[in-house]
């Protein structure tokens, strides 16, 4: 049986999940609002203060599709609670990031500015070199902080370019370094 789909996810007071027969489920909580289908061969079940995850039978498909359901449910629940960030870095010389209104604007070695404007629903605020996304929908955070990087991903043999926090880039070694007298 599946790990993660075994786990009961905790509801805390305050947050109004609504499951319709076809597995449509709505999160309601202090950070937002929240729609997603989910798997339709995965049952939830209410238990006080949790929501279970049962599968109906253990078909190759019911078994893949039980812990994603579960995972879905749970990330809706977490993101309307207490949301979701990642965290990006900026590193190179000259290379910056601000906050132009609402607008993240990135001087990253090109000879134009670039600008991203968030989408509704999502944040982004900039501290020095580095850059926190956030948002209460997990898929849509990683979504554009992923497109945020993919402006200027880090190069391998200075590691100028945006990357995650915590992230570690594989350096090269230069043409010289191979040399051998």
């Amino acid at each position: 049986m599946s790990r993660i789909g075994r786990k009961p996810i905790p509801v805390p007071a305050g947050v109004e999940v609504n499951l319709s027969e076809s597995n449509f489920a709505t999160v309601k909580g202090p950070k937002g609002t929240l729609a997603q289908q989910l798997p339709p061969m995965i049952a939830f079940e209410r238990d006080g203060g949790f929501i279970n995850a049962k599968r109906s039978t253990d078909s190759k498909e019911h078994r893949s599709q039980h812990g994603l359901g579960r995972t879905l449910l749970d990330n809706m629940v977490v993101g309307v609670t207490a949301g979701f960030t990642k965290q990006l870095e900026v590193n190179g010389v000259g290379y910056r990031a601000a906050m132009q209104g609402k607008q993240l604007v990135l001087n990253v070695g090109y000879s134009h500015q670039v600008f991203i404007d968030p989408p509704e629903g999502l944040a982004i605020a900039v501290e020095g070199n580095k850059i926190t996304v956030s948002g209460s929908d997990k898929q849509r955070v990683g979504q554009l902080a992923a497109e945020i990087r993919e402006k200027r991903p880090p190069e391998p043999y200075k590691g100028k370019g945006i990357k995650y926090a915590g992230e570690v880039i594989r350096r090269k070694e230069g043409k010289t370094g191979g040399k051998k007298k």
